[in-house]
């Protein structure tokens, strides 16, 4: 399985405590984003680029894998019909 630029190593989740629920395609962004809200002490009008650049990438995500899922069910569908 290869890593993509928005997928931090396992040895990076670690050094910074990312929750095992939350290491996915899109770690590498939550990185950042939990150190700017530490830094910031979580205020909400800080660290806005950081959270849509992550928010959007979970979006992006869940988009790719919606698609996957209706593929595999056409292809059963397609399957089944015949």
């Amino acid at each position: 399985m290869s890593q993509s630029s928005t997928t931090a190593s396992q040895e990076d989740m670690r050094h910074h405590k990312v929750p095992l629920g939350w290491r996915d395609q899109c770690s590498a962004l939550l990185i950042p984003l939990n150190i700017c809200r530490k830094e910031k002490y979580y205020l909400p009008w800080e660290c806005e680029h950081e959270r849509h650049t992550y928010e959007k990438c979970q979006y992006d995500d869940y988009v790719r894998r919606m698609k996957e899922l209706s593929k595999i069910k056409q292809a059963q569908s397609d399957e089944a019909a015949q």
